[in-house]
């Protein structure tokens, strides 16, 4: 249900918002800076996304995970397909998703809502040591 309203209420949004600037600067200036925006996204999603790249090839090289860097990049791809969408309100869109503090308080309210994983394993130093509890008994051949 919510698609269907996305799918419905956005490309409205974009034809309100096409015919009030066609109608103030004209139609090929309007289609011109419609190009214009999505040229402009392409390249800056192009950057961010080789310093994602660069992001997670520092976390691979530390043995680490690099979950929020994945996530990041999730984030400009959808970034990059929003921007190439004709109009100025998904370009507002998916401008907004360029800026990296939007896109970490996005992505903290989406892990917020994310069930929780398995929990990390401790060091083992620190902790104790390790007792599991359980009953046994001999089998005698």
């Amino acid at each position: 249900m919510v698609f269907l309203l996305l799918f419905v209420t956005i490309p409205l949004i974009e034809l309100y918002f096409l015919i009030q600037v066609g109608s103030e600067i004209g139609a090929l200036p309007t289609i011109g800076l419609s190009i214009l925006t999505a040229v402009l996204g392409g390249a800056l999603v192009r950057v961010q996304g080789f310093s994602v790249l660069t992001r997670v090839r520092e976390a691979l090289s530390r043995n680490q995970v690099p979950a929020l860097e994945m996530l990041d990049g999730a984030v400009l791809l959808v970034a990059g397909l929003i921007l190439l969408l004709p109009g100025f309100f998904t370009d507002f869109l998916g401008f907004l998703l360029l800026v990296p503090a939007l896109r970490r308080l996005l992505m903290s309210r989406f892990l917020h809502i994310l069930p929780d994983g398995p929990t990390p394993p401790q060091d083992r130093a620190s902790s104790g040591p390790q007792v599991i509890e359980g009953e046994f008994r001999r089998e005698r051949d």
